[in-house]
């Protein structure tokens, strides 16, 4: 069995739109169930059937239970930015972008399910994450649809183009081995961080896992990182398909776009919001701005 066809093979196991819509039904199920089994908790320490600790916040109140099946949503967007790795940048970048703002909602059921309603709104820690939260997650689905309408022409413009080179072929294949290989590591992954934060959270004098104001970060924190590498990795091997500067360019930004993504996990607050938006901001200059130059090669030659 040659490379090419156990290539084929993870390809329909993996990415095939049989497996794709076998693993949105799972998904889906799951964040149901997920969400039944979280109210059915509140409600038993509500009454007092079970004893929930001082960092139990997701427990208090029923509209936390939302988080729940979000966070299973937030699962098969990470599945479809594998999905379209091998056949769209643009695609895959723009998953990237989703997962965030998917974060964003998720982490704004928590701070309303611990809202204080007061004169001093905007004293208080918690309500004023909420606000910025709720601004963030509006001006990211108008940053969403604008880099959605940029990636339609990016596409438009490449179907222009004709035929796929033997290059273009070659490097479809090598994204589809990087594919491939994502599964299982985003599974270890996954794993780990899961089973490290819930020993933490069930022994907290260990202190080996991530804080509970830091649970949004929970696998996404490393997550963000290994795409980070993706991203280089794709950079690089691009070379082989083409040197043209806007694409170089348009290939280097959506790295800074990635990276400044991750360290938001690392900031708190506004710096965080500012960081999130700045990283779609900017990668929605870079696609249009390549675009343009897509859409004017003759005023790209040398005279």
């Amino acid at each position: 069995m040659n490379r090419r066809t156990i290539l084929d093979f993870f390809d329909r196991s993996f990415f095939s739109d049989v497996t794709r819509e076998m693993v949105e039904r799972i998904i889906l199920s799951l964040a149901l169930v997920g969400f039944l089994v979280h109210l059915l908790l509140v409600w038993m320490a509500d009454l007092g059937f079970i004893a929930i600790g001082e960092h139990a916040e997701l427990l208090r109140n029923p509209i936390a239970a939302a988080y729940t099946p979000f966070s299973f949503i937030l699962i098969y967007e990470v599945y479809l930015l594998v999905y379209y790795l091998p056949r769209s940048i643009t695609t895959y970048i723009r998953k990237q972008y989703e997962i965030i703002s998917l974060i964003i909602i998720r982490r704004s059921f928590k701070d309303l399910a611990s809202l204080e309603i007061s004169a001093n709104w905007f004293d208080i820690k918690g309500d004023l994450t909420f606000t910025y939260d709720i601004i963030t997650s509006l001006v990211l689905f108008y940053l969403l649809y604008l880099f959605t309408v940029e990636a339609r022409k990016t596409n438009m413009l490449k179907t222009a183009e004709g035929d796929l080179g033997a290059n273009l072929l070659k490097f479809i294949r090598f994204k589809k081995w990087i594919a491939v290989c994502l599964i299982p590591l985003l599974f270890v992954v996954a794993v780990y961080t899961l089973t490290v934060w819930t020993l933490g959270t069930l022994n907290p004098a260990a202190k080996i896992a991530t804080s509970f104001s830091n649970i949004n970060s929970v696998f996404f924190d490393q997550f963000f990182g290994i795409l980070i590498i993706v991203d280089v990795i794709l950079l690089l091997s691009s070379f082989f398909l083409t040197r043209e500067f806007h694409k170089v360019i348009r290939n280097s930004g959506f790295i800074i776009s990635t990276i400044l993504i991750r360290l938001s996990f690392s900031a708190e607050g506004l710096t965080s919001t500012v960081l999130i938006v700045t990283s779609v901001f900017f990668g929605l200059l870079i696609l249009y701005i390549h675009n343009l130059y897509e859409g004017k090669p003759e005023a790209l030659e040398p005279r």
